[in-house]
């Protein structure tokens, strides 16, 4: 009989197998078999926190592959990754084997191993252990608060924030830091400072600069010289004193090397070195860890990356040592191996630091197996590993003080060498912030006390301080480990959701909150705000731990969570929209508000000029409004979608002013297709007679619209020139679709960067040499002039003269078709286009998109006239039925309504 081995991927039981041979069955779970019903009620806190569990169609696929092989073992061996989800995942698999009687007599195993290696897999099916009751304890907790979270906060902020999506128990902390961190960056009030700093020259005549530290006697602090008159003074004295060395002072320095990876670390290092993702490098230490093809052979090269220990297998550490021995000599080996604590709040170090399985594998060897991510990460993890067990670097730093006679006036010269690189030949850590120190690694040349130095030349440079940098993923990462919250297998999820629920999004890998989030953490904090406390969410985070560790039950941990929890969503049961609206404007005022640089009101509604700007909550989430709504009906959005503008007018509009020509007002107006332009107004006794109006280009917004531009548009099309070869006038237009070009029936489209408003010749020109490619004119027609031309269609080239077509024969080239050809295939086979793809002036004018129409009439010719001629009403209900159906799945293109979904866990949703 063979046994079974359960493990989570596909891609790990291929490996195993071959390290465990024909005894065994190694199936995959593909992850967790079985989850929380997507439904209220499936967490019952009433019944001492019982839950309901199901198995999807995927997972109930696995299930009956595992039961089929499990029916003739002897032992099930449940070998699933070393962590909480590992544990649950396995005690999941059991549980569903057991409601099918089918554990009877059978020998239940858990396994685990930190590395895919043969001797690791081997050590530890030898090594079985049962299932951690604690562990599994812990994950009931962890999704219990999760699921109770999302299926009790959600719906809150559903109704008294209409608009938003979920709220997560960690993800809504998370977002909080970035939020607040915004807030701080815009109420920041930049400062101006200066430095002085000197060029001067020893008496060899070798040159180093000095930075101004003491003036009169006094130290200078940050903003002690705030403005150019006190620099300057400070730049003249310093270019008219004597300087002399007045002390050197040399001490070495040791920097040590950094800590072997952890989870967060390394996704810390990845962001920063090598530009990657949380998710990217999660993604790509998974396949690392799970093995990749060596000459046939699958291996493992990482060890597993859920991980928050720093600690390495003493194996390891020898193996290193031989290796940096070996490679880089005895002056890079420390006398003992070095050995790091975590210094994370809450870290577990259940597991070994990510490390290489066999450090003689160098990413040099390993390259032409790895892709490109792959490689990259290795790379980062090998070095890091090796480097860990490497000497430490030492620097000798010198400091020199430069003074006037008085000793009144002091500068100082900061200089380091690396005097041994030590792991510094293998490995730099990474910065959060790329400020450069100028000094650092600057050798400043030989000098001693009492030297005079000549002056070179004395510059005063003006400063202004920064704000706090937005949170790159890699100091946020960074951030939520110092405070404790999240665990290391679920921050690449967190950031996941962030930007999926569209609350922040990435500009140059740093996280900006968007609108939608800042009212989200601004609700939460003003309503909920323990919940989304970095305090009360860390010490939670140390009560699950104490369930991990068998310090706690979990019961009571929920049961004291839950009794607080429920507390609070109960007293918003009567909380009113106004309250909601009340505080967010309060606490966002500033920020959908900010100082105007004219000293104006900001809030001052810029349609009416009287009313006052303020938040609003509408079936669809916030907006801004009008308070002399409904007289104005102004509104902005606060999160535009789609490319929809910001702004809109609703039924009301915004006068620009009078055009100078004409003396007519010039308005902006809401239509059923969005803001469009409008001069004058419609004449009430002749209706045929209609005001000029346009549309608004995309991209441009109605609140930032002059009257010299409305004027402009409503002034198109504009004539830009002949064109050089044919003479023929090109004119530039504003259609339906955007922006375009015309010479006569042929039309360009211009990007939506180009400006039709100043669009020059050469750049239409440019537009329309692709249509001009595919369009020859042969001639005049002999009745009335016009341009007879031969055209390439989507389905064979074809003539046409005005609104006539005809296909060419099968096979006949466009430069072969003659005048005389064409009118005849014209008076034999043409045939006038219907209106709905002739090509006329009126249809030009919404952008000349009638053209791609025409082309397809000639070759559809056949099938609409056989449609046409077929087209009847079905003759039994069955047929019209089937009819319906056809048209049913036709429009299943379209995209379904999104559902709204209530976030249970840190990056999944519970319907």
């Amino acid at each position: 009989m063979t046994d079974v081995v359960v493990v989570e991927s596909p891609a790990k039981a291929k490996t195993i197998n071959k390290y465990l041979g024909d005894n065994f069955i190694v199936l995959a779970s593909f992850g967790h078999v079985r989850d929380l019903p997507p439904k209220d009620g499936s967490v019952r806190p009433d019944e001492n926190f019982a839950m309901d569990w199901q198995t999807d169609e995927r997972g109930a696929k696995q299930i009956a592959t595992i039961a089929k092989a499990v029916k003739n073992a002897d032992t099930l061996y449940l070998a699933t990754d070393p962590d909480r989800e590992g544990e649950a995942i396995s005690w999941h698999v059991r549980a569903a084997l057991e409601e099918k009687n089918l554990l009877r007599g059978k020998n239940v195993q858990r396994v685990t191993f930190n590395e895919i290696t043969k001797s690791a897999v081997q050590t530890a099916m030898a090594n079985p252990r049962a299932l951690d009751q604690p562990l599994i304890d812990a994950y009931m907790a962890r999704r219990a608060l999760d699921y109770l979270v999302g299926f009790t906060l959600s719906p809150v902020l559903w109704r008294k924030l209409p608009g938003s999506r979920s709220a997560g128990r960690v993800q809504s902390v998370a977002l909080r830091l970035i939020c607040e961190r915004e807030a701080e960056i815009e109420v920041f009030k930049s400062r101006e400072y200066w430095s002085v700093t000197g060029a001067f020259a020893t008496p060899r005549n070798a040159g180093f600069s000095a930075r101004l530290t003491h003036l009169e006697g006094r130290k200078l602090d940050q903003f002690d010289l705030d403005n150019a008159e006190k620099a300057h003074a400070a730049r003249d004295l310093v270019a008219s004193s004597a300087f002399k060395v007045r002390s050197v002072e040399r001490k070495k320095a040791k920097r040590n090397p950094p800590a072997p990876f952890t989870t967060s670390t390394l996704q810390q290092e990845a962001s920063r070195k090598i530009g990657m993702s949380a998710q990217s490098t999660m993604r790509a230490a998974q396949q690392l860890y799970e093995g990749v093809d060596l000459g046939g052979e699958t291996v493992g090269l990482i060890t597993y990356m859920r991980t928050d220990g720093v600690t390495m297998a003493a194996e390891a550490v020898h193996a290193i040592r031989d290796m940096i021995a070996g490679s880089y000599g005895a002056p890079y080996l420390p006398e003992k191996p070095r050995v790091y604590t975590s210094k994370a709040k809450n870290a577990q170090e259940a597991h070994e630091a990510i490390r290489p399985t066999d450090v003689t594998r160098t990413p040099e060897s390993m390259a032409r197996h790895l892709s490109g991510e792959q490689m990259r990460l290795y790379d980062l993890i090998w070095k890091r590993a090796v480097a860990s067990q490497m000497q430490s670097a030492e620097l000798d730093q010198v400091v020199v003080d430069l003074a006037d006679p008085a000793n009144r006036t002091v500068l100082r010269a900061n200089g380091s060498i690396i005097a041994f690189d030590g792991f510094l030949k293998l490995y730099s850590e990474g910065r959060d912030d790329t400020k450069s120190d100028e000094e650092e690694g600057r050798v400043l040349p030989s000098m001693s006390e009492g030297d005079s130095l000549s002056t070179r030349g004395v510059e005063a440079d003006q400063h202004f301080t920064q704000p706090p940098p937005r949170f790159s993923e890699a100091s946020l990462v960074k951030r939520m480990e110092e405070i404790g919250i999240g665990r290391p297998s679920t921050y690449a999820s967190i950031l996941t959701v962030l930007r999926d629920r569209n609350y922040v999004r990435l500009d140059a890998r740093r996280f900006i909150p968007e609108d939608r989030g800042r009212l989200v953490t601004a609700f939460l904090t003003s309503f909920f705000e323990r919940y989304v406390d970095t305090d009360f969410t860390a010490t939670l985070e140390e009560q699950l731990d104490d369930i991990s560790d068998g310090r706690a039950d979990w019961h009571d941990i929920m049961a004291a969570f839950w009794r607080d929890f429920s507390a609070a969503v109960a007293q918003t049961k009567d909380l009113k929209i106004s309250d909601v609206i009340d505080a967010l404007d309060e606490d966002l005022g500033s920020h959908f508000f900010p100082a105007r640089e004219d000293g104006g009101d900001p809030r001052q509604c810029t349609a009416c000029g009287t009313g006052r700007l303020g938040l609003r909550l509408g079936k669809f989430g916030a907006f801004i409004g009008c308070s002399n709504y409904p007289t104005c009906q102004f509104t902005r959005r606060l999160v535009a979608e789609d490319g929809a503008e910001g702004e809109t007018l609703k039924e009301g509009m915004k006068s620009l002013g009078q055009d100078p020509e004409t003396g007519e007002e010039v308005t902006v107006r809401r239509g059923p297709y969005g803001l469009y332009i409008q001069r004058g107004e419609a004449d009430p006794e002749n209706k045929k007679i209609k005001p000029k109006r346009t549309t608004i280009p995309k991209g441009l917004e109605g609140d930032k619209l002059t009257l010299d531009k409305a004027i402009g548009l409503l002034s198109l099309p504009r004539k830009l020139g002949p064109h050089p070869e044919t003479g023929e006038m090109i004119e530039a237009g504003l259609g339906r679709f955007g922006p375009y070009v015309k010479m006569g029936s042929i039309f360009g489209t211009l990007d939506a960067d180009d400006d039709v408003l100043t669009v020059g010749l050469n750049r239409a020109i440019d537009s329309l040499a692709k249509k001009l490619a595919s369009i020859r004119t042969l001639g005049t027609h002999p009745k009335d002039g016009e341009a007879v031309m031969v055209r390439k269609g989507r389905f064979g080239p074809y003539v046409q003269h005005g609104q006539v077509v005809a296909n060419l024969a099968k096979g006949q080239a466009m430069d072969d078709v003659t005048l005389d050809e064409a009118l005849a295939l014209l008076a034999e086979k043409g045939k006038p286009l219907k209106a709905k793809g002739k090509v006329t002036r009126k249809a030009a004018g919404k952008g000349g998109t009638s053209e791609a129409k025409a082309e397809k009439k000639p070759a559809a010719k056949k099938t609409a006239t056989k449609t046409a001629a077929t087209a009847k009403k079905p003759a039994t209900k069955k047929a019209a039925t089937t009819r319906k159906k056809s048209a049913a799945s036709e429009d299943s293109s379209k995209p379904a309504r999104k559902s709204r979904t209530a976030t249970t866990t840190d990056g999944e949703d519970a319907g």
